[in-house]
């Protein structure tokens, strides 16, 4: 990954030098355990660490490539310059080993280790939005399906179920970390015909891995797919809340907004931009992610017992999924912490198209007074769109102002103009309790759609919340 999407502590991961590193780890631990089997001279075991126990320098790295660029065969390579390291000792490392233990237990470390970054990352997210949505739990605002205007909600009720989807996430990360974190240290074709069983047991306790229970000669690739497929969810679940914002953030509804720095800029050519160009730049990051679950998938059918159609895959993917999205989980924690919220356009929202957002108490209030479902909701229906009428918006009409008629303008002096229209209905006239469901609307809206706020947040959070 650039530079610009990347956090030191998951790059260091990725870099040569700790991948020699891991690699010499694996090698010397595989010796200390044929040591005690009594399958190499301890002292020779005691060598390796001795003599090879060094940091893999940028001097130590050029010579590795240097051979690489002769034997084409990255494991040989780095072999030869341990020897070189080592001396004659050097010739008990890699006893009974294949290269695709020391690469697949290698890949398994770094996924592990990219494993606790990332769910650390989710921790910091899932604290923040935590945080927001005690804040805002009773902040009501008007909730939206297919983008248009629903019932109210409140804000911190959507903090709180992102909240819950990426503890969702954490748990699927947890248990994709667990799948992934084999050790296969069994040879060619994974018989164990050259190295005792235990040699694997061992190094796998060392490294913080549990014995892959058969290996080809690679660890089976559908625990990679795994892995790649949770990583693909997690980003899937930060462009959904990406993309929450940018929503909230459009001009006309500005419910939410990024935070904007001091002196920031937010267009070359127009100084009054204030662009959600954070979220804007998660969306296309978790698509990036996103981009690694088919290579993955692909890598899962090797021929018989091994091949490497995996290997150029996952020298890409395993750096750049990771990286990528712990540079998008922190983004993003950095978002919510800092988002602005705006209460009084929440409610200059929610109130801005005449009580049509109560539509359905009413619906329900008809039929628990006598009239059938289908004639409350075509009833309801009908005023409803009267309303929307009022406002000049009738899609019979494209010329929406010229057929306002009296009882129109009326209705826009009325701040809840559902009730307007329904209290003059001739289907309802001298069949309902008008002072009834003119009490009903009279009612707290906001406190009427947010009753049952606080037994969600017990649910999300638990009952301390």
């Amino acid at each position: 990954m650039i530079p610009r999407y990347s956090r030191p502590e998951m790059t260091a991961i990725w870099e040569p030098a700790n991948k020699f590193r891991v690699w010499f780890e694996i090698e010397a631990h595989a010796c200390d355990a044929l040591a005690d089997l009594g399958t190499i001279p301890a002292g020779s075991a005691r060598a390796v660490w001795a003599r090879g126990d060094k940091p893999y320098t940028p001097e130590r790295i050029a010579r590795i490539d240097e051979i690489e660029v002769e034997t084409r065969h990255d494991v040989i390579a780095f072999l030869t310059e341990l020897a070189e390291q080592v001396g004659d000792e050097a010739r008990f490392v890699h006893q009974g080993m294949t290269s695709s233990d020391v690469l697949d237990t290698c890949l398994a470390v770094q996924l592990a280790r990219a494993s606790d970054i990332l769910l650390a990352d989710l921790d910091r997210l899932l604290g923040a939005l935590k945080r927001r949505a005690v804040e805002t739990r009773g902040m009501v605002c008007i909730g939206r399906s297919h983008g248009i205007h629903a019932e109210p909600t409140t804000m911190g009720l959507k903090f709180a179920r992102f909240h819950a989807e990426f503890a969702r996430g954490r748990a699927r990360l947890e248990a994709a970390r667990a799948e992934v974190a084999t050790c296969a240290i069994s040879g060619a074709v994974g018989t164990f015909a050259n190295i005792d069983p235990r040699v694997e047991e061992y190094v796998a306790g060392k490294l913080g891995l549990t014995p892959e229970p058969i290996s080809t000669q690679v660890i089976p690739r559908d625990r990679h797919a795994m892995f790649f497929a949770t990583l693909a969810v997690i980003a899937a679940s930060v462009e959904n809340l990406a993309t929450e914002i940018r929503h909230l953030q459009r001009t006309e509804v500005r419910e939410a907004q990024e935070y904007f720095a001091p002196g920031q800029k937010g267009s070359s050519a127009m100084p009054h931009k204030r662009n959600p160009i954070l979220t804007e730049n998660l969306t296309g990051l978790a698509r990036l992610v996103r981009s690694a679950v088919v290579p993955a998938l692909e890598n899962v059918p090797l021929w018989h017992e091994r091949d490497i159609s995996h290997s150029s895959v996952e020298r890409m993917i395993g750096p750049d999924a990771t990286i990528t999205l712990d540079f998008a989980l922190n983004r993003l924690a950095g978002v919510v912490d800092g988002l602005v919220v705006y209460p009084d356009n929440m409610a200059d929202q929610l109130n801005a198209f005449g009580g049509i957002h109560d539509a359905q108490r009413v619906l329900l209030f008809l039929t628990q007074n006598g009239v059938s479902r289908e004639d409350a909701y075509r009833i309801v229906q009908r005023n409803a769109m009267r309303v929307w009428k009022s406002f000049g918006i009738d899609p019979d009409n494209p010329d929406r102002t010229a057929d306002l008629d009296d009882l129109d303008r009326e209705a826009a002096t009325h701040d809840n103009r559902l009730f307007f229209f329904l209290a003059r209905d001739p289907d309802l006239a001298g069949s309902l309790d008008v002072a009834s469901l003119s009490a009903l609307l009279e009612e707290d809206s906001a406190a009427y759609h947010a009753k049952r706020v606080d037994a969600i947040f017990a649910r999300v959070f638990g009952d301390g919340a």
